[in-house]
């Protein structure tokens, strides 16, 4: 009998999808990760907020993966390896990101910082993965960067210097999280299974995050319509359906590839907060879009 074709190693560049549209899928439904936090924060505090998201995700990935018997890892360590990529991708970035927001911070400038991440990953993949990064590469993460800034430019500007520089530290915190958590599941699991990986994930980040909401919040919510809709959308759309996705494009493509993504995030985002709060965008921002695009096209080129 013929053998079976081997499968792409993990590592194995290949497209992200066969008509190329989980990219900008992914960039679609992160970026209303910052819209939802918006709606939700006034009604709960960050870590009580996302401590239900984290019990939602629970709850309704769990009947799923006992009923249709998905495979848990063969080993506890591949267990452990999954379980740590669940605290930083989630619990220490969202847990930054949310905690900046609420305390003040711009969304575009919480953006920003978080936006540093491809070049501070493009670093990481090069120590750490033993990625190679061409000139080219390093020119679109630079031109990334630098679109990102304009896009965000004004609304730095309008946050006094003092208060700017306290709000900062949980959003470097998330960008410490996220960037570490790409880079460590890229070398130590970069293919699970995302139905029994999700619980793996959420449980050991519930418990760390409760824990800390109870040291430092009231864990008081109210209940309004807004909450309950922002509430949805983060734990359908985002937890389920954005963060499989990116558990994709890491399993397919280089960190360096996957983490230039995020710099579309700001963008993006400045268009959704212009199409549901009338936000208006400059003409800085408007060049600032360009260049972005232009950034990711040139870092996540075939080699």
């Amino acid at each position: 009998m013929r053998p079976p074709t081997p499968a792409p190693s993990a590592d194995q560049p290949r497209a992200d999808s066969p008509n190329g549209l989980l990219p900008l899928l992914f960039v679609a439904v992160w970026s209303t990760g910052f819209i939802g936090a918006k709606f939700g924060l006034p009604d709960a505090e960050p870590l009580t907020f996302l401590s239900w998201r984290y019990a939602a995700v629970i709850l309704l990935m769990l009947p799923v993966v006992l009923a249709l018997r998905a495979p848990w890892p063969s080993s506890l360590a591949a267990g452990g390896h999954i379980a740590v990529t669940g605290l930083l991708v989630h619990g220490v970035y969202l847990g930054g990101v949310f905690t900046a927001i609420a305390h003040g911070l711009p969304a575009g400038i919480t953006a920003l910082v978080v936006g540093l991440q491809p070049l501070v990953t493009a670093l990481g993949a090069r120590a750490f993965l033993g990625e190679r990064i061409d000139g080219l590469q390093w020119l679109g993460l630079g031109l990334g960067f630098l679109g990102v800034g304009l896009v965000v430019a004004q609304k730095i500007a309008a946050v006094p210097g003092n208060a700017l520089l306290t709000m900062l530290l949980p959003a470097v915190v998330a960008l410490v999280g996220i960037t570490a958590g790409t880079l460590y599941q890229k070398k130590f699991c970069p293919s699970f299974d995302l139905r029994t990986g999700s619980i793996i994930q959420f449980v050991p980040t519930l418990l760390a995050t409760v824990a800390l909401a109870a040291m430092t919040e009231t864990m008081q919510v109210h209940w309004t319509g807004q909450f309950v809709f922002a509430l949805a959308w983060l734990v359908l759309v985002l937890s389920l359906g954005a963060v499989s996705l990116l558990n994709l494009l890491i399993r397919r493509g280089s960190a360096v590839n996957v983490a230039s993504l995020f710099y579309l995030t700001p963008p993006t985002t400045a268009l959704i907060a212009w199409a549901l709060f009338g936000e208006t965008l400059s003409g800085l921002a408007m060049a600032g879009m360009a260049l972005v695009a232009i950034g990711v096209w040139l870092a996540r080129r075939t080699r």
